[in-house]
Formats: C-alpha cells, structure tokens, sequence
C-alpha cells in the first residue's frame, strides 16, 4: 500500500474514480477520488471546471454598471449580487445611510431572494434524498419523483418560490436581474397595490414555510444518529450579526466563532475584511480558499451560510424562528451543530424567518415611502457585504477619478465554503465509501455532502493569475505535432512531443 508520501508524489499508481458533473448543484464541478489497490481513498478533491472572469472583465467600466452587470454571475442569486453591489456602489457615491424606504425595500427584496432560493434548494434539489433516501433508484432519486410521491410538498415548494420570486418582482423590476437597487437608493417605492397583493398569500406562506420546518425536523429526527455523523466537520464559522446579535441578513458586523462556539472576533466592521480574512489559491481549483488570517491557511478555514449563521447568533427577531431556533440549538446542547445536513434544518429556519421579516414590512408605511435617493461625495472604494442565501457575500470595488473599475475582488458564499466542503466530501469517502467496491449510491452520498451547502459554483469560479491553458497543434491526420502549457504562475513550457524536439530549445521541456 502506497504511503501518503507516496501518494503525493506518485498520483499515477492510483485508481481515478470521478464524479463528474455533480448534479442538483448551480453552476458546474466535478470530485475525484484516488484509491490505492485495495480500494482505500488516498485523495478526495472538489474541483470547479469553470471559469468566469467577473472581476477581471469589469474593470474600466462605469462603477453606476455594477449592480446590474455583476448580477449576471447567477441566475439563482442574483438578487445577492445585485444588493451586495449596490451598497458598494452607496460607498462609492458617498451615502453611509439610505433614506427608510430605500433601506426597507432592499430588505424586502432581499428577503423574497432569500426565501425563494432555499424553497429551491430544498424542494427541488435536497429533498429527493431526504425524502427516499441517498441509495435510492437514480431514475426514481429527483424532483419528478417528489412530484409523483409527494405532490403537496411538491407544489408547496414551487409556490413558495413563486412567492419569494413575486417579491423580488414587484422591488427590483423583474424576477431575474432587475435594476431596482440604484447607487444611493432603490429607483421604485412599493405601491398599495403591490402591497395588498403580497399580503393576499403571506398567511399561507407562513403555514408553508412552518410546515417545511415541520418537514425537516421530522426526517432529521428519524435519521438522527446517521445525519449527526454524516459529513459532519468541526469548523469555524462566520456570518453577520446586529449590534444585539440577531440574525442579520442585510446589514450588520462580522462575527467569527470557532468550532467550540468560542468567538473569535464579534462586530468587526466589514470594510475591515481584507485585514480580518485572506485567500489562498490551489493549482487544481478555479475557486479560491479563504481562511481567517490571524489562525492561518491550515487552521483558519471557516464555514457560512444558513448553519453558520444559526449557530452564531444570539436570538432571532421573529417570534416563530425564534422557537425554531431554540429546537435547533437544542441538537448539540448548545454546542455549535456541526452536521452539515443540518444545514438543511437551519435553511428552513431562515425560510420561515424571511416570511415573518416579509409579513413585518408590507404593514410598514415607510415602504411606499417617496424619499427614494441620497447623495454624497464621491469617494475611491466602496465594500458592500451581505448574507446571500449560501453565506456571506463580499463585492469589493476601487474607482479611478472618473468613476471607471480600476480594481475588483468577489468573494462569494460558495468561495468561503470551499475548504470546509473539501473537508466534507473528505469524511463521507473516508467513512462510506472507503475500502467498499464504489457503486452510483455510494458516490451519490458524495453528492449529497456537497449539495447539503447548496454551492453556486458558477458565482464561485473566481481564479488569480494566469489561467492554465494547453495549446495542441494536430496535422490534417489526428497526429499531434507540437504541445505547448501556460502554468497557473503563468510560465509557457513545450512539452516533449515525439518528433518536435527540434523546437523545445526556445522553450524548455515541461516534462510531460
């Protein structure tokens, strides 16, 4: 058997096995498992295939652009990066505070994009293992499944995100990439009209969203042993809290907590993230790997999202996800829940939390408010911080002195994710599939850990430096000539190609 030295430095000697494209996830990815010759797993990996480009390509545009050109990432959160945008984009035009009702209806549309995304990752994407298990038939194991076995949470699930997407309609314009965040404000108020009509089906997104709690907890509690070991990893966490330590999911400070539930550092001002986290990059990933940077790379990786924020805060605002919150805490005995798959619980605690926040604001008249605009002094960077639905969310912009993008850095949820969802996928081979004889069932658990963060790996694919890159040259019958390789750090090497030695001086050899 291979050592992990050995391993490293002979990658070769193994079996690849690799799932690839990891389904009911956004955005695209794969996973590769190395195993030895008795089938143990040497290496688990998450790799993003993908490659976007955001912050390169928006440089020298306009900054007013940027709310409704980076949204363009998503098609499933792109109400995060609308709103993230444009409270960098206050910064930049020198607004620290939004009139009342600009702030409320960037609340409102913020909550209707968060409570239309978890009805979709839970409904359409998560609930075809919980509902039937991960080794159930792939054919039968999927939405059209729930659909035929389960219609009622089905159709709950499609009109909870119709509402949560209505919402977002009747704020930005439209339900996908709308222009309703403007630097400074918003560029519409919520008519009466519009009001009466949201609160026309509130009552019953209420009962639906207490019924999903009631759903999850009851699947949890029925797998309760296997779930609480199930790709469960200690982890720090982060996520924004109020200055009383609510759950905040628009506005607020930074709050690390490490695995214990110890803090590590509490209402940190976000435009003080550079200082506070770092990122490191590995070759065999478009996605960046953030840490907090007074633990270091190897000890300071953290989680977000619905069970990091859960975990964090002190209370929430709402009276039925409150009580929620207290059954959930109740898990770990107060300790921080580290089981991702109650992740699924703490998205459905959010789902309810968002429809009570959307009930509190169409009864508040400042929402069809006319003061809709403020206006500044033009300033050099603005940082605009959020939790979009898969954690915290960071758009960092610099401008020159005719307001043109001289500088960009994203770091979006699934991006901080990265390393505790490799550690993941890591424990599920090591536990499950380690060993075993690998059948689709057991590589779906794989899956399974992955889509318990609800990864939205196109927002994610966020690389620095030079794009690796292989250049081929076949002749007219299928015989490669010439190879040449750009590296991550940029360099170009020929590669030794059997009758093309003649050119590898100018080059050197890559020694593929």
């Amino acid at each position: 058997m291979l050592s992990s030295l050995e391993t490293a430095a002979h990658p070769e000697r193994l079996r690849r096995v690799v799932i690839d494209p990891v389904t009911r996830v956004e955005g695209h990815g794969k996973v590769t498992l190395l195993l030895d010759d008795e089938g143990h797993v040497r290496q688990a990996r998450l790799h993003i295939v993908e490659f976007r480009g955001f912050e390169k390509f928006i440089q020298g545009r306009p900054y007013w652009e940027l709310p409704v050109l980076v949204q363009r990432l998503c098609g499933i959160c792109p109400v995060s990066h609308h709103l993230a945008a444009a409270k960098a984009c206050d910064q930049l035009v020198g607004v620290d505070q939004l009139t009342a009702t600009a702030e409320k209806v960037r609340r409102l549309m913020h909550y209707g994009q968060v409570l239309q995304s978890h009805a979709l990752h839970f409904f359409h994407l998560a609930s075809p293992d919980l509902l039937f298990g991960f080794d159930d038939a792939v054919a039968h194991r999927n939405i059209v499944g729930v659909i035929q076995e389960h219609p009622e949470i089905a159709r709950q699930g499609v009109l909870l995100r119709k509402y949560g997407q209505e919402v977002i309609r009747i704020t930005s314009g439209k339900r996908i990439h709308g222009s309703g965040a403007v630097p400074g404000g918003v560029n519409k108020a919520v008519s009466a009209v519009e009001r009466d009509l949201l609160r026309a089906d509130i009552g019953q997104v209420l009962a639906w969203a207490q019924a999903a709690v009631a759903l999850i907890k009851r699947l949890y509690e029925a797998e309760r042993a296997g779930f609480d070991r199930f790709a469960s990893v200690a982890s720090n966490s982060l996520s924004l809290v109020d200055d009383s330590g609510h759950l905040e999911l628009y506005e607020g400070g930074l709050r690390a907590c490490d695995a214990s539930g110890q803090i590590l550092f509490d209402h940190a001002d976000c435009g003080d993230y550079a200082r506070l986290l770092r990122e490191e990059i590995k070759p065999w990933s478009y996605m960046k790997f953030p840490f907090i940077a007074a633990l270091g790379p190897e000890h300071g990786w953290y989680r977000v999202g619905p069970l990091a924020r859960i975990n964090n805060c002190d209370r929430i605002a709402t009276p039925l996800a409150e009580t929620e919150r207290q059954a959930f805490v109740a898990l770990a005995n107060g300790q921080p829940v580290q089981a991702a798959l109650a992740t699924h619980w703490a998205r459905l605690i959010e789902l309810l939390y968002c429809a009570e926040a959307i009930e509190r604001l169409l009864d508040d008249p400042e929402l069809s408010g006319t003061e809709l605009i403020t206006e500044g002094v033009l300033r050099q960077r603005g940082i605009g911080v959020l939790e979009a639905p898969r954690g915290t969310l960071f758009h960092h912009y610099e401008i020159d002195e005719n307001g043109l993008i001289r500088k960009a850095n994203l770091i979006v949820s699934t991006t901080n994710n990265n390393q505790v969802m490799n550690e993941s996928i890591r424990q599920v081979a090591r536990c499950y599939l380690d060993g075993h004889q690998l059948t689709e069932p057991l590589l779906n658990q794989i899956e399974v850990a992955i889509r318990a963060y609800d990864p939205c790996l196109s927002c994610a694919t966020h690389a620095l430096g030079q794009m690796p890159l292989q250049l081929d040259l076949v002749d007219a019958d299928g015989r490669l000539e010439d190879r040449l390789q750009r590296h991550a750090d940029g360099t170009v090497l020929r590669c030794d190609v059997p009758d093309a030695a003649d050119a590898r001086d100018r080059f050197g050899a890559c020694g593929c």
